[in-house]
């Protein structure tokens, strides 16, 4: 494998499942744009080569891609040749994808490999019958990316030309990591790795690529690369095992520890076959009346709203380092964590969340839906299945990042609110994430509207400290604010969280409007210390409600013509940030 400097976003894409041998696929591949979508009866399938270059992962919008294409891409074909590792001989070679907007299918020499529909979920196809050791092939994938139809999740990708409102330039195509890997072909396929802080020690859930005889599972737990505790097992799906600490250390943002695993499986004479690094945090994260405990303690959420993106790659950061660079701002600024809002971020970002004791809410990338507007009942019921099924890859995927504390399946379903589809569609997701995750709230819906709900959320904009604090202040026979309380659930006691306030434009004098539709919520303030005065009241004042148990300010950085941000969209900052983080820390 080439160099890591080498290669756009060379480094491992899966932290938390790691294997030695591994070939990044991400740099220059070439395509072709197929606004006919003939490509199939063209044989595109089985190109060698398309005459225009493209830098994977980066999307054909962005400018770090080489293309910077921002017209509607609704469907696109890439190529590159792969070479297999003559050392691969005898095993599987897994093909990764970190993901692709929207729906694709791969093809090895001309042959279909497998094909995935979810714009932001990760999956894998074996294409071992499809490829010799010490052999190259030729890689194609196909791409289709049809936002305006209702049927796919979009999240904050513009159903118009132009960005406009909270919407912003789309992404189409290949947007994180493409990975190849060689697995034992009675390897491991992945592995649930679940945090029991009261019993010191975690619950591990392996699955594998085929069943075996005489197969061993074993589990090595590692604390600063010394090893405190290990388990074997025999080798079966559905088949999981504990290993106990005998002095347990908890994660937390204060002492964000995270032990090391090795997930192993051993043959019959006790010789590795497989093995897969990987790491866990001991953490626990529960509802207790109307506050949110974190080990055990009630914590206060100091959450910015976070949408990751980037004026360079879109969707996708340049480089790890700019992953971790966000979660710093944001930590400098004085937040505890993000709402990770209408986009489902790459495994990278969550990793260095993990190291550096940041907290996140997981969001899909909902808007774009038929089944909150107007449309057929056949577009309504595909995008529901579209989403359910992506929903569940999300996650699975992520489940095992300690510092993800609460699932947001929605966020303002205000659209076709009182239908039964829109109830159901709540309650299935809701299910759904309990069933895969019983360990973490769920949020069902951001900010509105609610049906049942471990957190109850609310959106608030209002400007005026003063107001705002009246508008949310519960009132003896209404109760609390609720955004739409002839749909809403009643309020039950759930933590009450204002988890969108704030918003306020500000451009700094050495900085011009992003387009002549930039915006900011409410009036902007006429001197930077007015800026300051408005957002301590709004602080001060959500601070002095007991029942609000947290908060998200929006956003983290302006975003393209939204100019709300702490931080510019090229993440300088706009203001005295020790200032700003004395205020977000109600100091």
């Amino acid at each position: 494998m080439a160099e890591l400097e080498q290669i756009p976003r060379g480094e491992h894409p899966r932290p938390q499942f790691c294997r030695e041998d591994w070939v990044n696929l991400n740099g220059t591949w070439t395509f072709v744009l197929d606004a006919g979508k003939s490509g199939r009866s063209r044989k595109l399938n089985e190109s060698r080569g398309f005459q225009r270059p493209i830098v994977v992962p980066f999307c054909p919008e962005s400018v770090l891609s080489g293309v910077a294409h921002v017209d509607f891409i609704e469907c696109m074909w890439y190529q590159r040749i792969i070479a297999i590792p003559a050392g691969w001989d005898g095993r599987r070679v897994l093909l990764h994808f970190g993901a692709v907007d929207y729906e694709c299918e791969a093809f090895v020499d001309g042959k279909c490999a497998g094909s995935h529909r979810g714009g932001s979920s990760s999956f894998t196809l074996d294409i071992t019958s499809l490829v010799a050791p010490g052999d190259s092939h030729s890689l194609v994938v196909h791409v289709r990316d049809e936002p305006r139809t209702g049927r796919q999740t979009c999240g904050k990708q513009c159903p118009d030309y132009y960005s406009r409102g909270c919407h912003y330039t789309r992404t189409t195509g290949i947007w994180q990591t493409v990975w190849m890997e060689a697995g034992a072909p009675h390897g491991l396929r992945d592995c649930r790795i679940t945090p029991d802080l009261d019993g010191g020690r975690f619950l591990i859930e392996p699955r594998f690529l085929a069943a075996g005889r005489g197969l061993t599972f074993r589990v090595a737990v590692s604390d600063a690369a010394r090893e405190v505790a290990s388990v074997e097992v025999p080798a079966a799906d559905g088949r999981g095992c504990e290993v106990r600490l005998d002095e347990p250390r908890s994660w937390s943002p204060a002492s964000p520890l995270l032990y090391e695993l090795t997930l192993q499986v051993l043959d019959s004479a006790g010789r590795v076959i497989d093995s897969v690094g990987s790491y866990a945090g001991l953490r626990k994260v529960h509802v207790e009346g109307n506050r949110i405990l974190l080990n055990n303690e009630p914590i206060h959420l100091r959450l910015v709203l976070d949408q990751g993106f980037y004026p360079d790659g879109i969707w996708t950061a340049a480089s790890d380092e700019a992953l971790r660079g966000d979660i710093e701002l944001s930590m400098a600024a004085g937040f505890n964590g993000a709402r990770l809002h209408q986009k489902v971020f790459e495994e990278r970002f969550h990793y260095w969340a993990d190291k550096l004791g940041y907290l996140t809410w997981g969001e899909s990338a909902s808007w774009g839906m038929a089944m909150w507007s107007p449309g057929s009942i056949e577009t309504q019921a595909q995008s529901a299945w579209n989403f359910l099924s992506e929903w569940r890859e999300i996650i699975v995927r992520d489940r095992n990042h300690p510092s993800i504390i609460a699932w947001t399946p929605f966020n303002e379903t205000s659209g076709g609110r009182g239908s039964p589809q829109h109830k159901r569609l709540h309650l299935d997701a809701c299910n759904l994430t309990r069933e895969l995750d019983p360990t973490r709230p769920v949020n069902d819906s951001s900010g509105y509207v609610h049906y049942h709900t471990d957190l109850y959320t609310v959106h608030k904009y209002e400007q005026d400290p003063a107001k705002l604090v009246e508008i949310l202040t519960p009132a003896p026979e209404g109760g609390v604010f609720r955004n739409f309380p002839d749909f809403d659930a009643p309020y039950e006691g759930q933590p009450y969280l204002v988890d969108e306030f704030g918003g306020i434009k500000w451009i700094p004098q050495d900085r011009r409007p992003h387009s002549q539709t930039s915006w900011g919520y409410g009036q902007e303030p006429k001197t930077i210390e007015d800026f300051y005065a408005r957002l301590a009241g709004m602080v001060r004042g959500l601070a002095s409600l007991d029942h609000v148990a947290g908060w998200c300010y929006t956003q983290l950085t302006d975003v393209e013509q939204e100019q709300n941000g702490i931080y510019n969209y090229d993440r300088t900052p706009k203001f005295d940030m020790a200032r700003i983080a004395k205020i977000f820390r109600g100091e």
